[in-house]
């Protein structure tokens, strides 16, 4: 053991992984006494430790001046720093060259840290996390991570033994960051983050917050991935893709994990270029525009459906890699669907590797659980007061549309975040500042993210799941409202479920919870619902909801899926209605898809391939969602015969589609009804056809007569079929 002219306290600190700075310490440095360069490294466990210049090839031995494997060499009168490696020999190894990590300087740019300060870095992930590069000629990853009460972070693997003191991190007191670039550190690589804190007694593993790629659960460390080398082929959908309201939006919900298996028994996955192959043409055949999936953030725990979220930045790993789930992107836009992925970022899991408690204080969630704790759900809430979870949810947002060209973004349990008091009892939450139970942050944090990501991406939409009454949630931010662009109808949903659940018998008692939706259905910019929300935890499938035999089943199903297209608003379908699934959904199962072998869920199947492509062709259906240009009542108040009539309208007024729903198993011969005009009426669509395996009751098509009826200038008499929606057209 050679005695060093460091103190023995600092000795210790770089020996046990508790110095304060050991960018100081270790690496090269000019000394006073004795005169000259110094060089010290940590190689725990080393026999020997070389030093080479990479100038001129001279070879120096280092001493060990710590049972711990500190080493250090003091070049005397030497003035000059020089371009260096070590060659380390361990035990029953050869030699291996390394390069020194105490070498390189600060990376962090200025403006990087000034937006960071501000909680104005919208593309934190640029830097934040782990970065493979090259540095003075040297390769190896880039390493960032905010821990601002922490005494020490370290990054841990493979690579270091998973030995915290070995690359102990660079802070920027300041911003209460901490970098280090590591040699020879690439792609691929396990890491975790060690943090010590004043607050536990052992060090804590925490995965990297804005790590691109993770380990499979069970195993919970980030991975070094490379994001930017994938070929993108969508030129034309992102120049072309368009948020503009009067355009069709149908949207087909998707749970990855269980849309389709190759095998329940082994609960073997499809992956993301195996979904390519049959998720997309499967969407595009029925008609769908746009898929939206479930989180598919890297989640610990399936059954949470990927809902609690440790790695926001890293597309999960059950279904492949980063480039896989680009390709699977790619593939949607050449095929002309857009993409919406669901985006949490209400409330995150609370397993000991992700962001609870992240450097031993409450960084990224609330400390009184009163404001940090969804106790019904399990998790922790954002602190969005933070100017670091303001960095990183914004930029986490950006990122998505950014690096993974994702079209939308489906915010989830907005409710939960707008208001203090959301599931929570008198004593259980606390007032904002002026006593209200507001959630004023995280207005702020809604507002700021649809103003960051609409001004950052064109045509890209928001969404969100919100079932209050909070006013203007998809209105502009600069006139008071949240900025989203569409909102859920969960009121359209709930009254609608309820309605079609009761017995046609008994409909015309609840007639007004059809009608009841037109009062306020311009307020927002809405999107009908039916998604997996309804169709778990005892509530049913879709199918299994409606009331009646077998038949009457299927006939209220098609009625309902005409009413919900036929209705002003875009529209939302989860995965197996559209088949008729029995059972309720199971996200460790596959869908039912064996059902089509049957007649009644084939062409159920089939009617809803047709009305998605029916909402398309016509403009009358989705030009005109949000005022009431596009809608008008012909006869609301028919409750004893369960029947809804009414117009839809596109921009031009002679462009109309007339709509008649019966919501009961009878038969109306010689019904009447206004119109706007005189002229031949021919149905377009009929669900009780029996393609669709309706009863295929005639509807011929009619000649309107002049007179006033319903308020409109001329007449029509129809025949209305059972537990039927018949679209009528003008034929001039």
């Amino acid at each position: 053991m050679s005695q060093s002219i460091l103190s023995s306290s600092q000795i210790s600190a770089v020996s046990h992984g508790s110095h304060d700075n050991p960018f100081s310490v270790l690496g090269m440095h000019l000394s006073k006494d004795p005169a000259g360069l110094v060089v010290r490294t940590f190689k725990p466990y080393a026999e020997k430790v070389e030093l080479v210049n990479d100038k001129n090839g001279k070879k120096f031995e280092l001493n060990r001046v710590s049972d711990e494997g500190l080493f250090e060499l003091v070049l005397k009168n030497l003035k000059t720093k020089f371009p260096y490696h070590f060659v380390v020999k361990w035990p029953d190894t050869d030699p291996v060259e390394q390069n020194d990590p105490y070498s390189f300087g600060p990376q962090i740019s200025d403006f990087d840290l000034q937006l960071w300060g501000e909680g104005n870095h919208h593309y934190a992930y640029r830097f934040m996390g782990a970065h493979v590069k090259e540095i003075d000629g040297v390769s190896g990853t880039h390493f960032v991570v905010c821990a601002p009460s922490a005494r020490r972070v370290s990054v841990i693997g493979a690579f270091n033994g998973w030995d915290g003191r070995v690359h102990v991190m660079r802070k920027y007191y300041d911003q209460g960051i901490w970098e280090i670039f590591i040699p020879g550190v690439g792609e691929g690589e396990a890491y975790k983050f060690e943090i010590s804190s004043q607050n536990t007694s052992l060090p804590l593993k925490k995965a990297d917050p804005y790590a691109f790629a993770a380990e499979l659960r069970p195993l919970t460390a980030s991975i070094v991935a490379k994001i930017d080398d994938f070929s993108w082929s969508d030129e034309k959908w992102m120049k072309t893709r368009s948020s503009n309201f009067d355009k069709p939006m149908s949207v087909y919900e998707v749970h990855l994990g269980s849309w389709k298996r190759k095998n329940d028994a082994d609960a073997s996955f499809l992956t993301y270029r195996e979904l390519a192959d049959e998720l997309i043409p499967y969407v595009k055949e029925h008609g769908f525009t746009h898929i939206e999936l479930l989180p598919i953030a890297e989640h610990p725990y399936d059954p949470s459906w990927g809902y609690q979220i440790t790695g926001y930045f890293a597309p999960t790993k059950r279904f492949g890699n980063p480039q896989e789930f680009m390709q699977f992107v790619d593939e949607c836009h050449k095929n002309n669907i857009g993409v919406i992925v669901d985006w949490v970022p209400a409330h995150f899991t609370k397993d000991d590797h992700g962001l609870r408690l992240f450097d031993g204080t409450h960084l990224y969630e609330h400390s009184d659980p009163r404001k940090g704790e969804h106790k019904g759900w399990g998790t922790n809430i954002f602190n969005f007061g933070r100017t670091e979870v303001l960095n990183f949810l914004i930029s986490n947002a950006v990122f998505w549309l950014d690096k993974y060209h994702i079209d939308g973004l489906r915010v989830d349990a907005v409710a939960s975040m707008l208001y203090l008091d959301y599931s929570r009892k008198d004593g259980e939450w606390i007032p904002n500042q002026y006593g209200g139970r507001e959630n004023l942050e995280a207005v702020y944090f809604l507002k700021k993210f649809n103003e960051v990501v609409h001004h950052e991406f064109n045509g890209i939409m928001t969404f969100a799941e919100e079932s209050t009454s909070w006013p203007m949630v998809s209105r502009p931010t600069y006139l008071g409202g949240l900025g989203f662009d569409y909102k859920w109808n969960m009121g359209w949903m709930n009254d609608t479920l309820k309605y079609m659940e009761v017995d046609p018998l008994f409909r015309k008692y609840h007639h007004n919870q059809l009608t009841f939706s037109m009062i306020y259905a311009f307020s927002e910019n809405f999107i009908l619902p039916f998604s997996h929300d309804e169709v778990v935890h005892l509530k049913k499938s879709m199918l299994s909801k409606m009331p009646g035999d077998l038949w009457q089943k299927f006939a209220n199903m098609r009625a309902l899926y005409t009413y919900m297209f036929t209705h002003p608003g875009k529209k939302l379908n989860f995965m197996g209605g559209e088949i008729g699934q029995w059972s309720e959904w199971n996200a460790e199962k596959t869908l039912e898809w064996n059902l089509l072998e049957f007649e009644s869920h084939k062409s159920l199947n089939a009617m809803v391939r047709d009305i998605n492509k029916l909402y398309q062709s016509e403009n009358a259906l989705h030009n005109i969602d949000f005022d009431w240009n596009g809608f008008r009542w012909i006869n609301a108040s028919d409750y004893e015969k369960s029947i809804l009539s009414y117009i839809r309208y596109s921009d031009d007024p002679a462009d109309y589609l007339v709509v008649v729903m019966n919501f009961t198993p009878v038969v109306y011969n010689n019904y009447v009804i206004g119109v706007p005009e005189k002229c031949r009426f021919r149905v377009i669509f009929n669900s009780d056809s029996e393609y669709y395996g309706g009863s295929n009751v005639i509807v011929p098509e009619s000649e309107s007569s002049d007179g006033e009826w319903h308020g409109l200038p001329a007449h029509l008499e129809i025949v209305v079929p059972p537990l039927s929606g018949v679209i009528y057209k003008p034929d001039r």
